[in-house]
């Protein structure tokens, strides 16, 4: 089988194993290991009965559900069939502009949806050697008033020429950023905002830090009609199976890409499930005191292990920088001990002396970290 580009690809890791699926422990997907919720499980059972009826083509009552959760109009709100199908709406707006800047290492469903579009991409790559001390260390000095193990970074090496027909190009990047779990500060997107035609920023991990710690930049969608915000649903509750976003921008950007693609791009399950879980308080202050402590764990038990060096981030995942062959490292780990951890080869700036973790719950970290000592010994 073809090595995946994604995590999560449980049978390409139960092949090399020589197990069934449902044998490995995937720390390879971002997933909250706490979900789904109750709140979606009891709305997905109670809309059984509308799977004979489409879905509404217009989601209002998902909408204002969404709206309500972030603090927006529900007309500046598109749910989409995960945040991954409202990406390639987004790249498309993008291709229409001189050229996109996009920060590197980045998520590789950017580079698929913009070269789809055939989307001018400029490539800003993110300083890993300086980046990588600040966050082993648990601080990144920045200039900001930030605390100890905050995250919080001024922008990133973004060479755009503001004077030079910036109002002609994009910006593309995540936030928290993905694969390092840098987290940027809105202070420092604001700029790029203000100069460039169109920025979009995926805040596909934003909902694992507590409101007070956020850095989201959905409170200047309104001031800024240029302005994309990308959330998805399906980390933070555990739903990735059914496919659940959203897009918070402009009403006149959704209502564009609401011609351009399918009519119901969302079930009726994942509608119901939506609706239920961005409104369960109790789940969303059971991960955010669960997470740091489990976070914290893992990266003292992986920095511990010899010839590794976890780096501090602020989602649920850790980029770990080895001194051994990671494609080695990953095989041994699934053939011995039935755990698939994400390689980075789909992160050309990364290679194979990174990978990166799911942050699970704490025997299932243990298992991690005893299978890695097991493998980096020998």
């Amino acid at each position: 089988m073809i090595r995946p580009v994604h995590g999560g690809n449980l049978a390409w890791a139960a092949a090399l194993a020589g197990c069934p699926a449902s044998a490995i422990l995937d720390f390879s997907a971002s997933i909250s290991p706490l979900g789904p919720p109750e709140s979606a499980l009891a709305a997905i059972k109670s809309r059984l009965s509308s799977l004979t009826a489409y879905p509404d083509p217009d989601y209002g009552e998902l909408r204002a559900a969404l709206g309500e959760a972030f603090n927006v109009d529900p007309d500046w709100v598109l749910p989409g069939n995960g945040s991954a199908e409202l990406l390639t709406w987004a790249a498309w707006d993008l291709s229409d502009l001189e050229a996109t800047y996009l920060v590197t290492p980045a998520f590789g469903d950017y580079w698929r949806a913009l070269s789809a579009f055939g989307a001018q991409v400029l490539d800003c790559p993110l300083d890993l050697k300086s980046l990588g001390q600040e966050l082993l260390s648990g601080l990144v000095t920045d200039g900001l008033s930030v605390s100890n193990r905050s995250f919080v970074s001024l922008s990133p090496a973004v060479p755009v020429p503001f004077a030079l027909g910036a109002a002609d190009r994009g910006l593309l990047l995540n936030n928290p950023h993905n694969p390092t779990g840098l987290l940027f500060g809105r202070e420092a997107i604001l700029p790029y905002v203000e100069q460039l035609g169109m920025v979009v920023v995926d805040e596909a991990f934003m909902d694992f830090l507590p409101p007070e710690k956020q850095q989201s930049s959905i409170a200047a969608v309104e001031e800024f009609p240029n302005l994309v915000i990308l959330r998805s649903l399906t980390k933070f509750y555990s739903l990735p199976g059914l496919r659940m976003g959203c897009a918070i921008a402009h009403p006149d950007i959704l209502r564009r890409w609401q011609l351009r693609r399918d009519p119901w791009p969302v079930n009726a399950l994942a509608e119901a499930a939506a609706a239920a879980v961005v409104r369960d308080a109790a789940f969303e202050r059971k991960t955010w005191d669960w997470l740091p402590v489990a976070r914290q764990e893992l990266f003292e038990g992986l920095a511990n292990l010899p010839g590794l060096r976890p780096w501090r981030g602020a989602a649920n995942f850790l980029l770990v920088e080895s001194s051994l062959s990671v494609a080695a490292i990953q095989k041994s780990l699934l053939e011995k001990h039935r755990i698939l951890i994400r390689d980075c080869l789909s992160f050309p700036e990364l290679g194979d002396r990174f990978f990166r973790v799911a942050v699970r719950e704490k025997a299932d970290n243990l298992r991690l970290i005893a299978g890695l000592a097991d493998v980096c010994c020998r």
